[in-house]
């Protein structure tokens, strides 16, 4: 499933590719893919000859705000890429796989497409005047944005001084931050020298500080790099991201660690593939 970098991916090819896009045409090629309106047509007559503005990015959703020709006010475009959605940005007629869900055209005939092998992933039209949670309910669970200073040590020492369940189950719970999934959790507690099945609660300060810094800066590293591609997420233009080839834990169940040499260990840890240094993350 793509997290937050990889969202954050998407959120700046499409920042850099549909700035001012004008709607002309839409197609819904399945229903399934747009939450709200409950009848795709409303969702087509909505988005239709408005102009696309900034996006925006909240955890792993995306938002962006919509004009009518006369300048008013259009609402919200809003999109999760759950586990396998995609964008693709077509400056030339193809031929569309049997994946693709949704596509909307600009009067030149450039079309950006969504495609979604799994058919997990939403849109949803907001209208003007609504708040964007009352329709896309989800934002409402998510917690503090990790590059925000509302995710402090001080935040997250709080959060976790008494619990008893593992600190990565703890870190993939969104309503404790926003946008971490299982890769950059691995990747997290590695940096920060933590073993993944450890209490919450029993973390000292100086760890759970290690642990916020880590979490800031192994998802910066994986956004300079584009993203990690395991198996689905490209770009707008089709293209991998780089990060899968910097894990230092992730996916590298049996190999040696990159650090101290000891063999990577793959555990499932509350139902989740996990990937850690027994000797590094002791």
């Amino acid at each position: 499933m793509p997290e937050l970098p990889e969202v954050e991916t998407v959120r700046r090819g499409l920042e850099q590719r549909t700035t001012g896009f004008r709607i002309a045409r839409v197609e819904v090629c399945r229903s399934r893919a747009i939450a709200s309106p409950t009848e795709p047509s409303a969702f087509v007559a909505a988005l239709e000859s408005c102009s696309v503005g900034q996006w925006q990015r909240r955890g792993k959703y995306l938002m962006a705000n919509l004009r009518h020709s006369d300048g008013s006010d259009g609402g919200h475009w809003g999109v999760h890429l759950r586990m396998t959605g995609q964008f693709l940005w077509l400056e030339q007629e193809r031929e569309p796989c049997r994946h693709t869900r949704v596509r909307f055209w600009d009067p030149e005939g450039r079309e950006l497409r969504f495609v979604d092998t799994r058919s997990f992933g939403e849109m949803w039209w907001v209208p003007p005047g609504v708040e964007l949670s009352g329709v896309i309910t989800g934002l409402k669970r998510l917690g503090p944005e990790p590059f925000s200073d509302a995710f402090s040590a001080t935040y997250l020492r709080e959060k976790l001084r008494s619990s008893t369940r593992a600190i990565k189950t703890a870190l993939l719970d969104q309503a404790l931050v926003a946008g971490v999934g299982n890769i950059y959790a691995d990747e997290s507690l590695f940096a920060a020298r933590i073993r993944p099945d450890t209490p919450s609660g029993r973390l000292k300060r100086s760890q759970v500080e290690a642990l916020r810094e880590a979490v800031v800066q192994v998802l910066e590293a994986s956004i300079g790099a584009g993203g990690t591609t395991f198996s689905d997420f490209r770009d707008l233009t089709g293209t991998n991201g780089n990060y899968g080839g910097q894990a230092w834990v992730y996916r590298r169940g049996g190999e040696p660690c990159r650090v101290c040499g000891t063999p990577i260990r793959r555990d499932r840890l509350s139902g989740r593939s996990t990937h850690w240094c027994p000797n590094c993350q002791s």
